[in-house]
């Protein structure tokens, strides 16, 4: 089972661990804009980019989400969400105040089934039923091309090599 830590204590993850080269999961988490579903994952015809983030309402989650709003939503052929387990009310408000209009926000509070399928619930410590900071980029085909488990849960993640994986995935 994979662990990232909170300010250096370790915290463990729950789920099925996703890795490059697999399928990556169909999961349906609720749109924050109207609270209609949105299925992330399995193949599409443009690469996805998938952003877990604990909760939008902490600056390093809110500073993620606005980049990502800003650099990988310009991509073409690429479908960017954010997913959390913030409430979709929550995230609205958020995408509202911060201006984040270019990408999909999604919550996986009802059923934590995103977090399950991709192995980033986090099942021990301060956070426990929070997700841990991760990004998948999926391919048109639905394999993961890329993943980055961010192994301390208040750090940002490497923008600038997501984003190459994104505009590699998106070309091909």
């Amino acid at each position: 089972m994979a662990t990232v830590t909170l300010k250096g204590n370790p915290c463990e993850l729950a789920g099925n661990e996703i890795k490059v080269g697999d399928i990556a999961p169909e999961v349906v988490v609720v749109k924050s804009a109207d609270l209609s579903e949105v299925t992330v994952g399995g193949a599409k015809d443009k690469a996805q980019l998938i952003v877990a983030v604990p909760s939008l309402d902490t600056p390093v989650c809110a500073m993620e989400a606005t980049k990502f709003n800003h650099q990988a939503a310009a991509i073409d052929g690429l479908e960017v969400t954010v997913v959390s387990m913030d409430l979709p009310f929550a995230a609205k408000r958020f995408c509202s105040t911060e201006g984040v209009e270019n990408l999909t926000v999604g919550s996986d509070f009802r059923n934590k089934d995103f977090a399950e399928a991709y192995g980033v619930l986090i099942a021990s410590g301060p956070l426990a039923g929070v997700m841990a900071r991760c990004i998948f980029v999926v391919g048109k085909d639905g394999k993961v091309a890329y993943k980055q488990l961010v192994p301390e849960i208040t750090d940002e993640p490497n923008y600038e090599e997501a984003i190459a994986a994104a505009k590699t995935a998106a070309s091909n």
